[in-house]
């Protein structure tokens, strides 16, 4: 794993950061159009986190780790909000039911 990829992985955290704090920001507001704008972007920066974590060179038993980590603290209701997931996403309890 090169330093570079380290860094690139830090300052993701950062815009994470920054982004957990808008969102705590506007979940006191009663209009939800920024919540959710803001929601949007820390799942998608979560995505750019775990596809860096996966790639070849950094996968390990320490970035599976991370990812679970980052999980737990970014979505802490997530087993709950799976369970309300919508009719596209509706095929992946065939996965889950796989699960061993």
């Amino acid at each position: 794993m090169k330093e570079s990829n380290i860094f690139k992985l830090l300052d993701l955290m950062e815009d994470l950061k920054k982004v957990n704090s808008m969102i705590k920001l506007h979940s006191e507001n009663p209009s939800d159009f920024m919540l959710i704008q803001y929601k949007a972007k820390r799942d998608k920066l979560m995505s750019y986190l775990i596809d860096e974590l996966v790639k070849p060179d950094v996968r390990s038993a320490k970035s599976f780790a991370i990812i679970s980590k980052l999980l737990n603290t970014q979505y802490p209701n997530l087993k709950k909000e799976a369970k309300k997931a919508d009719e596209s996403h509706k095929l992946l309890d065939r996965l889950e039911l796989a699960l061993v």
